[in-house]
């Protein structure tokens, strides 16, 4: 399995903007391992006291998909080059504070494929 390294959350005020980054940690390719393709990403996220729930989804081919609280908001894209996905976040509120998190359905490597597991996640805190 696979955790993907999650980035670029942080403190903002409600308007303001910021860009997560969901990354294929560095052992993948230290090991040798080269990626032919990465199959759908999820973006997801977990406030205190709630469960988790999807934000957004990208397929391997750039087809989106957004909940309803983020559509028109939030973006989801992927650089395929650089094995990475983001999750462009725009007029945030504070109902958008949580840890968000990034998931493949699967990796495919000249190894054998490798399905995604929940990694650190990034908290994003949206004050008011």
């Amino acid at each position: 399995q696979v955790q993907m390294v999650e980035s670029g959350g942080g403190l903002v005020q409600a308007g303001d903007s910021l860009r997560l980054s969901c990354a294929v940690p560095s052992r993948i390719f230290s090991s040798g391992a080269i990626i032919e393709n990465i199959g759908a990403v999820g973006w997801y996220r977990q406030a205190p006291g709630k469960e988790r729930e999807l934000v957004a989804t990208i397929s391997s081919d750039g087809g989106t998909s957004y909940a309803d609280f983020v559509k028109g908001r939030f973006t989801i894209s992927r650089d395929n080059a650089k094995k990475t996905t983001y999750l462009q976040m725009n007029s945030l509120k504070p109902e958008d504070t949580a840890v968000y998190y990034c998931k493949p359905e699967m990796i495919a490597t000249n190894r054998g494929p490798i399905f995604g597991s929940w990694g650190q996640g990034t908290q994003v805190t949206v004050s008011s």
